[in-house]
């Protein structure tokens, strides 16, 4: 029996340990998950909220453009606008000074509008409630371009005059034979539409704030928030390239919030939906915190426990290791003697075997490596040489162009390449079948070994193309190579099944140039030539120029 402090029972131990570590992952898995999913939870809150807003806001200047749309049908306005045109007065109701003070009683009776104007159809005030009047640009071609009989919209923005949030609308003015006179503006109030921006029954929760183009606010849901302060304008230019969308950004009312915004087709004002980050995550982050505590309580635990494993098994280990080093430097005359009872004391036992064993079988081990290298040699020909026609194959080439044109940059010495295939060798193919194909590209094959010199090389491309490089040689000479290798390919024959085959090859011939900058540049070149040459009628060489 083995004793109690065997390593299985320790090893035992450290493996149910081991299982608390996918435990701890599959907890921060869930806490990353649960984030995950409050992330989601609270951007459908927020793009409900934006969706409420929008929806109170069109709800909002619906009505107001009512109110506006029955003043501006009242007697007392198309009399007054009338009266431009008739200065005399011919009834009280016709007074243009009386338009004024209609305008102000209608003011006084809606708390919305701050400022009631009438003006002529070239935009000029005739009348308003004010003193100092709200300035609105009519469109040239206003009202007939607009869908809405006319309605002008201005974009909300701040107000220095009322010193708040306003909106100008401009309804068209007709005559009671339907002629344009002239258009009714109001100035809105913009703080009208904060209890409608949040309702507490209703919408979910947030906080709405109504912002410019400039990212200043407007309105918010807030009572106390400050008006005037600014969102960054390249935050605010995110938010609005995803809009619903939700971020986690610093506020302009809380240090850090989760916001999505939208824009109020109504209005041209961005709608900004926000929570304290602090206030919807406040919950998860106590409790991820209480689980890395624990996490790292656990850890520094299983840390003195594996320490103290470690002692008790590393000691008897470094004996085989260094027993296993002298072996790995050549002495096998290593002898161990078991001391312990224990899986470390068998180890032991069976590694005196080994060495045993190495010692014995010495000698055929380097008998076995000496035949291992010998077949790496013939593996390592084997991987750059084409199997049918012994030339090198498409990677060794890849290599062969790679540094003969890093040789030319360094020495400006010229190299040339041959580019040549069989004419019409698919022809060939078909009729005679593939292994006579396969004979004539041995054939072919041998010609260009005996052809080119011993620091010259000689490539398969693929199929029935070749390619030579030839070292340190001209154009020139390379074409009166390539001459002797098509006349000397031309003069052979071939017999198949008593018929006399004749085979020719077409050459594309080029020399290296400054401006070859990678070998796949090189064969395109050479491909061109080829092509050149078989355009010609084929059974030739063609230089590039």
């Amino acid at each position: 029996m083995l004793g109690l402090k065997s390593i299985k029972s320790k090893i035992v131990a450290f493996a149910i340990m081991a299982t608390l570590i996918p435990s701890v992952g599959l907890g921060l898995l869930s806490f990353r998950q649960n984030e995950a999913q409050i992330s989601d939870n609270v951007t459908l809150e927020l793009r409900a909220l934006t969706n409420y807003a929008s929806r109170e806001i069109e709800l909002w200047i619906d009505k107001r453009v009512h109110e506006v749309y029955v003043t501006s049908s009242s007697s007392a306005v198309i009399d007054g606008l009338s009266a431009i045109y008739r200065p005399a007065p011919d009834a009280s109701g016709r007074d243009p000074r009386a338009l004024a003070h209609y305008l102000r009683s209608v003011q006084e009776k809606l708390e919305t509008i701050l400022e009631l104007t009438v003006v002529n159809a070239a935009g000029q005030v005739v009348a308003s409630s004010m003193e100092t009047t709200a300035s609105v640009t009519l469109p040239q071609d206003w009202p007939q371009n607009s869908l809405t009989e006319g309605l002008v919209i201005e974009p909300a923005h701040w107000d220095k005059q009322y010193a708040t949030a306003t909106v100008s609308i401009a309804i068209p003015v007709l005559s009671y034979d339907n002629m344009l006179m002239g258009a009714l503006v109001a100035v809105l109030d913009l703080r009208a539409l904060q209890p409608e921006l949040k309702s507490p029954t209703r919408s979910p929760p947030g906080e709405v704030l109504l912002l410019d183009p400039e990212g200043r606010i407007l309105v918010s849901s807030q009572a106390d928030a400050e008006k005037l302060k600014k969102l960054d304008a390249s935050l605010l230019q995110s938010l609005l390239a995803q809009p619903g969308e939700s971020a986690v950004f610093q506020g302009v009312t809380r240090p850090e919030v989760i916001g999505v915004a939208d824009v109020s087709g109504e209005l041209a004002i961005t709608i900004l939906a926000e929570r304290d980050r602090q206030a919807v995550y406040g919950d998860w982050i106590d409790l991820r915190n209480m689980f890395l505590a624990l996490v790292g309580a656990l850890v520094l635990l299983m840390a003195a426990v594996a320490f103290q494993m470690g002692r008790s098994i590393v000691v008897p280990l470094k004996r085989l290791i260094r027993a296993a080093d002298r072996i790995a430097d050549g002495d096998l005359d290593v002898r161990l003697s078991a001391t312990r009872n224990d899986e470390l004391g068998h180890l032991t036992q069976v590694f005196d075997q080994m060495a045993d064993r190495l010692r014995r079988n010495h000698a055929e081990i380097m008998a076995v490596n000496e035949a291992m290298q010998q077949q790496n040699q013939v593996l390592a020909t084997l991987s750059i040489t084409d199997s049918l026609t012994s030339l090198y194959n498409r990677s060794k080439l890849d290599t062969i162009l790679t540094d003969e044109l890093a040789r030319f940059k360094r020495t400006q010495r010229q190299f040339s390449l041959l580019m040549l295939d069989i004419d019409y060798f698919k022809t060939l193919n078909d009729s005679y079948g593939h292994i006579t194909g396969d004979e004539i590209l041995v054939a072919v094959a041998r010609i260009l070994l005996q052809s080119i010199r011993s620091i010259d090389y000689a490539a398969r491309y693929g199929g029935d193309e070749f390619i030579i490089v030839l070292v340190e040689t001209s154009a020139g000479l390379a074409f009166k190579t390539a001459e002797r290798i098509r006349s000397q390919v031309e003069n052979m024959r071939y017999s198949v099944n008593g018929s006399t085959i004749n085979v020719t090859v077409s050459i594309g011939i080029l020399q290296c140039r400054p401006d070859d900058m990678t070998p796949t540049s090189l064969l395109a070149r050479a491909d061109h030539a080829l092509y050149e040459a078989k355009g010609a009628g084929r059974n030739r060489a063609h230089r590039a120029h």
